[in-house]
């Protein structure tokens, strides 16, 4: 499988990466959505899990959780750091999702932190379609945008909230949640819109 485009970068500095990711607690980057999580145990996607930092911290709370991570080194670290029972990582990746896709499972909760960016305009409408097919009925996707300068080396697009709502909109979801917050690391440059999209039916 060809790493998707919007991965480079990511393998060559993954030690530097999981260090950054796991800096920042759960509740600290959630805190304006973490309102809208399952209280009580359910199926949870993590799209672009990272470090399994977000996946590891939902697992600890009794979920059963899928982590999905498209970055062979990220993968590896995060299996190493949390070894969970209940936290299954898996090899698949935006815009398509076909592993996912085609294994018919649905989910409570699908998170995309900090991953909607890395697509292009062509990709996000595919994206959403694929991300909305594996929701539950009365479940919620939760997704962080990042506004601001691209890093070196990397491909990142600005996205904006209202398109991504239209986005869901098209694809069966409601607009659940939006907000904006400064960013976690301190970069005066970087923002942050935190969305939530629910499928009622």
């Amino acid at each position: 499988m060809n790493a998707p485009a919007g991965t480079a970068g990511y393998g060559s500095r993954a030690t530097e990466l999981v260090a950054q990711y796991e800096s920042i607690a759960f509740e600290a980057v959630h805190r304006d959505v973490i309102h809208l999580f399952p209280q009580h145990e359910a199926d949870v996607l993590d799209i672009g899990a990272g470090s399994g930092r977000d996946a590891a911290a939902l697992a600890a709370r009794g979920h059963r959780v899928v982590a999905v991570e498209p970055t062979p080194e990220l993968r590896q670290e995060g299996k190493r750091l949390h070894p969970l029972p209940n936290l299954e990582w898996v090899d698949d990746h935006l815009p398509m999702l076909r592993v996912m896709r085609n294994s018919a499972r649905r989910f409570d909760l699908i998170l995309l932190t900090a991953v909607w960016m890395h697509l292009d305009e062509t990709e996000r409408k595919v994206a959403m379609s694929a991300v909305a097919g594996l929701v539950r009925a009365g479940g919620v996707i939760v997704m962080s945008l990042r506004h601001g300068p691209v890093p070196e080396g990397r491909r990142m697009f600005d996205v904006s909230a209202d398109e991504t709502i239209a986005l869901g909109r098209q694809a069966g979801l409601q607009e659940h949640h939006r907000s904006t917050r400064e960013d976690m690391l301190g970069r005066g440059d970087v923002t942050w819109s935190f969305l939530a999209l629910k499928r009622e039916s």
